[in-house]
């Protein structure tokens, strides 16, 4: 693993971790991309603690996340779909008016990415991440080559409390200080 390794001395600590899958297309028989990330969840020791699809719409997507962002047992939220260009893509500006912060390496270190998967159709990518009240927040594509890249590349990683050097983990206890 570039740029990090798992440090078998220290204790792995399971999050709570919701999926959210953004589709006008997709039903739950149909979200491929959202049942991948489950399974890559729970075979990475984390509990699934929510599942939902909603229409691409702004408002329904934020009151998804407000949901979960209030539920003490969901750590972290993922979402799959609705980064792309289209006039229904509307995750970037739905999920960013919640952030408290925006973790800004995450879309540069996606872009590195998934341009070693697609080249430069990346840039029609606006996936994004961000802290929203002590809430981690994921906004990955909808297709399924770019939700495995992103949670085995990037999300997983920072997910595993033995990452090293560091990982979000640690940290999340902290986000809500003053």
């Amino acid at each position: 693993m570039p740029g990090g390794r798992i440090d078998p001395a220290r204790s792995f600590a399971p999050l709570g971790i919701a999926v959210l899958t953004i589709s006008d297309s997709r039903d739950a028989a149909t979200d491929t991309s959202g049942e991948l990330l489950a399974e890559r969840i729970v075979a990475a020791g984390h509990r699934l603690a929510a599942r939902a699809l909603v229409r691409d719409s702004k408002l329904h997507i934020q009151q998804q996340l407000r949901s979960w962002i209030d539920d003490r047992d969901v750590d972290v939220i993922i979402s799959t779909g609705g980064t792309g260009l289209t006039g229904r893509d509307v995750t970037p500006e739905a999920v960013r008016e919640l952030f408290d912060k925006e973790l800004e390496g995450f879309a540069v270190l996606w872009h590195l990415a998934s341009y070693e998967t697609v080249g430069v159709s990346t840039m029609q990518s606006r996936a994004c991440a961000g802290i929203a009240g002590g809430t981690v927040i994921y906004a990955l594509p909808g297709s399924n080559g770019a939700c495995r890249d992103g949670w085995d590349r990037l999300i997983c990683p920072q997910l595993d409390s033995r990452h090293r050097p560091c990982s979000i983990v640690e940290v999340i206890p902290r986000f809500q200080e003053t």
